[in-house]
């Protein structure tokens, strides 16, 4: 029995399964499948991973959000579907000047929010006034220090007038940008969804410029300026986009809509793409590996993906409070068998934190596998204590069968080597990151994709009061190498100093890295246009669906 909407217009066939269940996929319908009405429709249908937290560029923190926010919404520039380098965006050019610390953005004036409005310089100034706010606590509202005066305006300072904050809108089609110093990836830096605009008519309707929750994200609220506009969203079930007509580039648009479904089990998500209900999956399980390159060998992909996969310490919560603890947790952990026997996709240890290559900078291996030295650390800590063993830990993580086996890779390593005992707890992904947030926790599960090609954005989130750190951890040294690392212009100083933050993160681990990631997903082959990027960024206006070819 199958159960089915139906829409007009934007809303094609959307099958909706109580709770995710998965009889649907398992027993069939009578009703064609989406990968076979797809290309009538030109719908694609895109296995999400988790139901993203928010739907406010200025307040998510997910991949599950970029992948809708960039379906919604267009920064000043936008990226080429193949390099990911800039190209025009709202802005139909711009100029570089003074060495790169002052830009001027020449926005084109066929640029619409999805209600008719024009989008302006002005749409911009107000978008990073908002999510600078500090009353708004943005986590990710220090993407926008790098404009001049900014973290003063955010660390509530000045008023944003007092410090002048370097975003001035000179007319409604010329935005000026003023940096703190030149940024060599400044311009990959504005494709994300930090940097995008918001309506200002409709926030000040929903009263929210410094407020969370606020319906200004829902159907029919939502105003949009790319290439799609919202059309649905029913929470852990489907979130659907539609053509957005007034879009500067409409004509481009190849996609009549898609529709995005959060789906956090990959083996539902792998019977949903067998079934014909997703033309893409966000992941494949390990275990999976071996029949999927037998069954679907052009359709099972091994990409390139620019991420670590970590646990953070709660440097606040014993045992974690002591040095010593941490060391010994990494040390116990061999992370060639990790990859090789639990993980098997081709993802490689993490011996730093910083994948080996980003933007070439190549940090100094330092992670290693020494499980004597591990139990030395721990019987020192012990005996100081007056403890025969560690109470049981408490690790926590998101649901995910894939993070489940990994929690349980490490529990029989940290078990084996130390004597520890692991209490795992597994969340929703939105009471996780809630959790987390709030510092919750003693061990937890993480991970970060880079926002661009430069090793700052993974070092940066370790800086001290980062609303990323989440650790508890500061410290003023790495903080001055940090801040040295971005404000060089020197390649070799700036490597020289992101090494320095690279040793004081394995001297002090407040994180405990683990493995750089591989992107392994199913992609049906109808999907055009999508190419491996290192980011994962596939531009929606540049794909589409065609007919297979005949073998």
């Amino acid at each position: 029995m199958c159960t089915v909407l139906i829409f007009h217009k934007f809303h094609p066939l959307i099958a909706l399964v109580g709770c995710l269940c998965v009889a649907w996929f398992v027993q069939g319908c009578s009703k064609p499948s989406n990968v076979e009405t797809a290309l009538n429709e030109n719908i694609l249908h895109f296995g999400l991973g988790a139901e993203p937290q928010h739907l406010d560029p200025h307040l998510a923190t997910s991949v599950a959000a970029h992948n809708i926010l960039s379906a919604l919404l267009e920064g000043l520039v936008s990226e080429h579907p193949e390099t990911l380098k800039p190209v025009p965006g709202v802005a139909q050019r711009w100029e570089k000047l003074e060495e790169g610390k002052t830009y001027l953005f020449h926005l084109r004036e066929n640029a619409l929010w999805s209600n008719g409005d024009p989008v302006t310089a002005h749409d911009f100034v107000y978008s990073f006034r908002r999510i600078l706010n500090p009353n708004l606590g943005a986590q990710y509202a220090s993407m926008l220090h790098p404009l001049k005066n900014a973290k003063l305006y955010h660390e509530g300072k000045k008023s944003w007038e007092e410090a002048n904050v370097g975003a001035e809108a000179i007319d409604n089609y010329t935005l000026k940008i003023t940096l703190e110093h030149p940024i060599p990836y400044f311009l990959e830096l504005l494709n994300h969804y930090s940097w995008f605009p918001v309506h200002r008519p409709t926030l000040e309707k929903f009263d929210a410029f410094e407020k969370m929750g606020t319906p200004w994200t829902k159907p029919g609220n939502f105003v949009s300026n790319g290439p799609f506009q919202l059309i649905e969203h029913q929470i852990n079930s489907v979130i659907a986009v539609g053509k957005n007509e007034g879009y500067w580039d409409a004509s481009s648009v190849r996609l009549e809509g898609i529709r995005f479904y959060p789906i956090e089990s990959v083996d539902t998500e792998e019977r949903a793409y067998r079934a014909g209900f997703l033309h893409l999956t966000q992941s494949v399980s390990a275990d999976r590996i071996d029949y999927l390159k037998e069954k679907y060998p052009d359709e099972l992909h091994f990409e390139p993906y620019l991420g670590t996969y970590f646990y953070r310490f709660n440097l606040k919560s014993p045992p974690f409070d002591d040095l010593r603890v941490r060391q010994a947790f990494s040390l116990a952990i061999d992370r060639q068998r990790l990859v090789d026997k639990v993980l098997k996709g081709g993802q490689t240890p993490a011996n730093t934190f910083t994948p080996p290559g980003t933007g070439g900078f190549y940090p100094q291996p330092q992670f290693i596998h020494d499980p004597k030295k591990a139990r030395r650390l721990l019987d020192s800590y012990l005996s100081e204590k007056g403890l025969e063993r560690l109470p049981p830990i408490e690790l926590t993580y998101n649901t995910s069968e894939g993070h489940k086996k990994v929690a349980e890779a490490l529990h029989g390593m940290w078990n084996e080597a130390l004597g520890v005992e692991i209490r795992l707890f597994n969340m929703e992904w939105k009471v996780f990151l809630s959790t987390i947030s709030k510092g919750e926790f003693s061990l937890a599960r993480a991970g970060w994709i880079g926002d661009y090609v430069d090793p700052h954005t993974f070092l940066h989130m370790w800086r001290s009061g980062e609303g990323l750190n989440m650790t508890g951890w500061t410290n003023a040294s790495y903080d001055k190498a940090l801040k040295l690392g971005e404000t060089s212009n020197s390649e070799k100083e700036r490597w020289e100093n992101f090494q320095i933050c690279e040793d004081l993160l394995a001297n002090d681990f407040p994180v405990l890295p683990l493995y750089f990631y591989v992107h392994l997903t199913l992609r049906h082959p109808t999907v055009r246009g999508w190419y491996p990027t290192l980011l994962d960024h596939h531009p929606y206006k540049y794909i589409y669906l065609q007919k297979e070819e005949a073998p």
